[in-house]
């Protein structure tokens, strides 16, 4: 087998086809027609609801199992299982204990679960909403006047470059 040969390549298939949907049903969730928003949080928890058995089935989805791409969409479905923070807690335990997960995953993971306990977060990865001049709001984070310094240390753009994208 070639090394970058996934050993589960059904369970790396699937994981990107549900990414693939995610993405295609992800400006649903900012939609103003209330069908669009419910057909993303339905899918999304579609979506967390399956991620929950397959981290009890295999663990954490890693590069080694999956792929790498299959490993990334894990990632997505995830960080997009927002009404299922227990789905996100376990996600964000089992991919702290890989060490081949990506610091950036962790960060982006990491704060959405902090955002979705109301708490403050450490990397400056979650809009709050929309401030003076449509400029991208972050959630609150814990160090503001670090912002930049921690999301240099886990690869992310610095903030600014990051809200620009969005505007």
């Amino acid at each position: 087998m070639d090394a970058a040969e996934p050993r589960n390549a059904a369970l790396a298939a699937e994981l990107v086809t549900m990414a693939e949907a995610d993405r295609r049903t992800s400006p649903g969730a900012n939609s103003d027609d209330p069908s669009e928003r419910l057909a993303w949080h339905r899918l999304t928890a579609q979506h967390g609801d399956r991620l929950a058995q397959i981290m009890t089935e295999h663990g954490w989805p890693t590069v080694a199992l999956v792929g790498e791409e299959a490993a990334t969409s894990a990632w997505l479905i995830a960080q997009h299982a927002d009404r299922q923070l227990d789905v996100q807690r376990r996600a964000l335990r089992l991919m702290e204990q890989d060490d081949a997960t990506p610091a950036r995953q962790l960060a982006f993971l990491r704060d959405r679960v902090l955002v979705n306990e109301g708490r403050k977060q450490v990397y400056g990865t979650q809009i709050a909403g929309v401030g003076k001049g449509g400029a991208p709001v972050p959630w609150p984070c814990e160090e503001p006047e670090r912002v930049d310094e921690l999301r240099a240390g886990v690869g992310i753009e610095p903030f600014g470059e990051y809200v620009a994208r969005f505007m």
